[in-house]
Parts: C-alpha cells; sequence; structure tokens
C-alpha cells in the first residue's frame, strides 16, 4: 500500500483538494463505481484519482464525481489502473466508497 494526495476538485464531493488517501496497488480486481489511480494512455505522466466506470479496450474509462470538470476519459481516453484507493486518512478520516 502507499500513500497518494489529492489534488483539484475532480472528485468532489468524494474526495477534496488536500485529502491523503491509503492506495491497494492493482493486484485485485477492481470493480466498476471503486475510486482508483490511474495513468491515461494519452497522459501517462499524469497520475489521477478518479472513479472506474467500465473497461474498455484492455483498461478503463474513468470518471470525476464532479461534473463540472471533464479531466477525465471524457478528455483523455481510456486509462490504466494502477491501484484502488481503500482509505482516506487525512484529514477527515474515513472509507471511500
Amino acid at each position: 500500500m502507499y500513500a497518494v494526495l489529492v489534488h483539484g476538485p475532480s472528485m468532489a464531493p468524494t474526495l477534496r483538494h488536500g485529502d491523503a488517501v491509503l492506495v491497494r496497488r492493482a493486484g485485485r480486481a477492481v470493480r466498476p463505481g471503486d475510486v482508483v489511480i490511474a495513468r491515461f494512455r494519452s497522459r501517462p505522466d499524469l497520475l489521477v484519482v478518479k472513479r472506474a466506470v467500465r473497461v474498455q479496450d484492455g483498461g478503463w474509462w474513468v470518471r470525476g464525481d464532479n461534473p463540472l470538470v471533464a479531466d477525465d476519459s471524457r478528455a483523455y481516453g481510456v486509462a490504466d489502473v494502477a491501484g484502488r484507493v481503500v482509505l482516506r486518512y487525512w484529514p477527515r478520516p474515513g472509507r471511500v466508497r
């Protein structure tokens, strides 16, 4: 497991800018609806926190929870999942659903 710091508003209200989350590597199966850490194939330099929507072209279609921010698969296409978010531990501890 490893920690990731959330930047930006794309996952609000589930996750907010400044939240710290604990991530389990993608060894276990990811399911639609899981919050994941991913890299877009078209932007491999960009690590993002998004919600997995569906399997597509051997990767995942991912979307943010904030409908006003479109920096997700609508803009960048399919993403490869690096891990699944299991817990927010700072500043508002709790499970991520």
